[in-house]
């Protein structure tokens, strides 16, 4: 047998006739009664057409049963076919006493045999345990006829009427069984369909908290270090103007390079993927590192960097150190005053392991708390969390001065 099996178009024939079932299960959903009373009508006209054509002397024991009877007991053997669906015990038991009469008169209406539609609903709807009191009211009928009219054995009368019963209740547990696995099935459908939507929304949440982190950490650093280079070119525009000139084209620079990024940035948010793929740079890693220290220096902080080992972390994990050193350098340049200055320490270890301690010997005043819009530090925790990683951030200890960030990022564990 094939592994593998490939789904087939249903039939014609068959979709005509699964879209038709659909159809009138809807239609019988909104008008119940009218559906109920067309089938009603059938049989009322069926046990009618019986009694005036005389059709019912082929089965009867007794020719001389009075027309007004006979009228009585069809209309009670059909009429309450009505309400078979909402109230089938009472419908059973009303019908089984006009079925004793037409047994106990010799009628033999054919009309008697509704009751078994009535079981079939009863099979259907209610607990099975009602059969047993419903199997006792369609098989009194059969053993009256026996006993008053004597035509055929006791075994073949009841044997017949027991396998009726049976056929119909299997036909209803069938339906039943059909109709609540098919309501389990739209059940889990909802329930996996309400699933899906919730991930879609927690995907959303998700990758607009990384958006928004990614944009906190590129106007933040850039601002800051276009803030540091107009304060520069401020001064320096009086006494010496080439200086100033540096500093606005330095200013020029860091902003194109801005506009950059997040442009890039932004296009992950188009729902367009019609992108030229000339413009789309991968996201900063640590060989953008020099450039990010160049921009933070002209901006009038001196930074020193020592290297250990050499870098083979794969392109997340240099993205999450690329942002915590810049997140740190951001917020010396913005809190450390002037005068201070940066070192970074990078140090990389087997299988992916990489530490990095930023320190800078500034005034010590700040405290880095977090933000209400729940960037800077916790944004940097949160990129340092994805890899299991630990991050500490607070003053150095007395008597030094300035601030202190360390990233630690375990080994990778292997998949």
């Amino acid at each position: 047998m094939n592994p593998v099996t490939e789904d087939r178009a249903p039939e014609p024939l068959t979709e005509y006739a699964h879209r038709l079932t659909r159809r009138l299960r809807a239609f019988d959903r909104r008008h119940p009664l009218l559906w109920d009373a067309h089938i009603t009508g059938f049989w009322v006209t069926a046990a009618l057409i019986d009694y005036v054509s005389g059709g019912w002397r082929h089965n009867a024991h007794n020719l001389d049963v009075p027309g007004w009877l006979l009228l009585t007991l069809s209309l009670g053997l059909s009429l309450p076919l009505l309400w078979r669906r909402t109230h089938p015990r009472a419908v059973l038991a009303a019908m089984a006493l006009f079925a004793l009469v037409n047994a106990w008169t010799g009628a033999a209406l054919q009309a008697a045999l509704l009751q078994l539609a009535v079981v079939y609903h009863i099979a259907l709807r209610r607990a099975l345990r009602n059969l047993w009191w419903a199997t006792a009211l369609v098989l009194a009928p059969v053993l009256v006829s026996v006993a008053r009219h004597g035509e055929g054995t006791w075994d073949q009368q009841i044997g017949s009427q027991l396998m009726s019963i049976t056929v119909a209740v299997l036909i209803g547990v069938t339906v039943r069984t059909r109709r609540n696995y098919t309501e389990a099935l739209e059940d889990r459908a909802r329930r996996l369909e309400t699933e899906r939507d919730q991930q879609a929304r927690l995907a959303t949440a998700a990758e607009r908290a990384r958006i928004a982190r990614e944009m906190h950490d590129i106007i933040g650093h850039n601002l800051s270090v276009i803030t540091g280079l107009a304060d520069g070119g401020r001064y320096a525009a009086a006494k010496s103007p080439e200086r100033a000139a540096q500093a606005l084209d330095a200013i020029a620079t860091t902003s194109r390079q801005a506009l950059t990024e997040l442009r890039r940035l932004l296009d992950v948010m188009r729902e367009e993927e019609q992108h030229d793929q000339a413009d789309l740079t991968p996201q900063p890693g640590l060989t953008d590192l020099d450039q990010l220290l160049d921009g933070v220096r002209s901006a009038g902080l001196p930074v020193h960097t020592t290297t250990h080992g050499s870098s083979t972390l794969p392109p997340g994990r240099q993205l999450t150190v690329y942002r915590v050193i810049q997140e740190a350098l951001t917020n010396t340049l913005k809190h450390a005053g002037a005068g201070a200055t940066a070192e970074i320490e990078l140090s990389y270890e087997d299988k992916g392991a990489v530490s990095v301690t930023i320190t800078d010997t500034g005034n010590g005043s700040r405290t880095d708390s977090p933000s209400r819009d729940g960037r800077g530090l916790p944004g940097m925790r949160e990129r340092t969390a994805l890899y299991g990683g630990t991050l500490e951030a607070g003053p150095r200890p007395h008597p030094e001065q300035g601030w202190r960030v360390r990233l630690h990022l375990p080994e990778e564990t292997p998949q």
